[in-house]
């Protein structure tokens, strides 16, 4: 009897942390004791509980006081590099920051009238998720980014705290917070934050100084399709904005590597996108790129050939069998070297095709696998194969007119 699978299990964003300790926060502001636990208000009308790690009220000079409350993030079964890490949020009563140093304002639309500062932002906050508009300046504090460059869902010169945290926070707090009360202002913080943001893709999409708070449902679904996706589009409305005319996109860091030693891209061209294929070749093609620079190695671009859309192992394994079979039609089965059928993997059939000195079979399927990306993307694609050294092996071009 075979074993069941174990289900994976869900865990929070960093946005729904922040919120969570904001409400604790803004609890204690109010008069409160301090909690041990709160409930927050999610996007889909749905509610969660959140243990709170610590708090702590501070007084300082001149009477004021602020009140911090944390939450130490819980990814689930996610492998997320923010897992463990404490989400703090500080809270002050009235506007504390009044030249909007590291905080964020005026943008209008859905929640508000909103003021930006140089690293914060004053919110007017009303819509579905509070039932009151609320005013709340929030603000970046230690090891949170600011948004530097064009083309993400921040505006340059914003806390990188994206708009569905922002509306949990502000909903959040406006359970424990009235409308009439004095405005208060939340801080956001990441105690740890600008170490873990080195191992993001922050600062290539022009998040300095730390991470984003982010999040589009609250919940963290293991292995997130989501996350990756959002993260590919991220990085091609980068380059949009950056008005460039080609992108590369890649299977991962050392095909990245390989490409771009010989391109010497802009960083903003560069998009990594995981096996995510068929995705990001549609999303690039969208924004009306002139020319896709494709790099992978050998077992994505043999996929790529074959036309399989996301190329993670588990989505259509790919056999020996299939990539002999495709190798065959593109040479003729008596032209194959002999031996590819005993191959224990697709790299071993790469090994003997190097080994029988028929790189010309190596070039017809990234020929392939380019025409496939061209006519995928509607957009003339260049095609790099890269070997586990970073070097770049093999290229195939591909008009967009690629099969009439």
């Amino acid at each position: 009897m075979g074993r069941t699978a174990k289900r994976l299990r869900c865990g929070f964003t960093t946005g729904a942390c922040a919120a969570a300790a904001a409400k604790a926060a803004a609890m204690m502001a109010a008069g409160r004791p301090a909690p041990r636990q709160v409930d927050i208000p999610f996007p889909d009308g749905g509610r969660h509980t959140f243990t709170l790690h610590r708090t702590e009220e501070r007084r300082g000079t001149e009477g004021i006081s602020s009140w911090s409350a944390s939450v130490i993030k819980d990814a689930g079964d996610d492998p997320d590099v923010t897992n463990g890490a404490e989400i703090v949020a500080t809270v002050t009563v009235g506007d504390a920051d009044p030249a909007g140093e590291n905080g964020v304002g005026e943008n209008g639309g859905e929640n508000g009238e909103n003021g930006v500062g140089e690293n914060g932002v004053r919110h007017h906050f009303r819509g579905k998720m509070v039932s009151d508009p609320i005013f709340v300046w929030l603000r970046r504090g230690e090891g949170v980014g600011t948004v530097t460059r064009p083309g993400l869902a921040i505006a340059p010169g914003e806390p990188a705290i994206n708009p569905v945290p922002r509306r949990m926070i502000a909903a959040a707090v406006a359970e424990v917070w009235p409308a009439t009360h004095p405005p208060l202002t939340v801080t956001i913080s990441v105690p740890d934050g600008e170490r873990l943001a080195a191992k993001t893709l922050n600062r290539r999409l022009g998040i300095i100084g730390g991470l984003s708070i982010l999040g589009t449902t609250g919940i963290v679904r293991p292995i997130s399709a989501e996350a990756w996706t959002a993260t590919i589009q991220a990085s091609l409305d980068v380059a949009q904005a950056a008005g460039l005319g080609e992108v590369m996109l890649s299977t991962g860091r050392t095909s990245e590597k390989g490409a771009q030693q010989r391109l010497e891209l802009p960083e903003e061209a560069c998009a990594m996108m995981g096996d995510y294929l068929q995705f990001a070749l549609q999303e690039a093609g969208k924004r009306g790129f002139a020319r896709i620079h494709l790099a992978g190695m050998w077992a994505k671009i043999v996929k790529a050939a074959l036309g399989v859309p996301q190329t993670h192992v588990r989505h259509g394994m790919l056999e020996v069998e299939r990539a002999v079979a495709l190798l065959a039609g593109l040479a003729g089965k008596s032209d194959l070297p002999p031996g590819l059928e005993e191959a224990n993997t697709v790299r071993e059939i790469h090994d003997r095709l190097r080994a029988a000195k028929r790189p010309e079979l190596i070039l017809a399927v990234c020929r392939r696998a380019a025409q496939y990306a061209a006519l995928t993307a509607k957009v003339p694609v260049t095609l790099y194969l890269v070997d586990s050294r970073a070097r770049v092996v093999a290229t195939a071009a591909a008009p967009e007119d690629m099969g009439g």
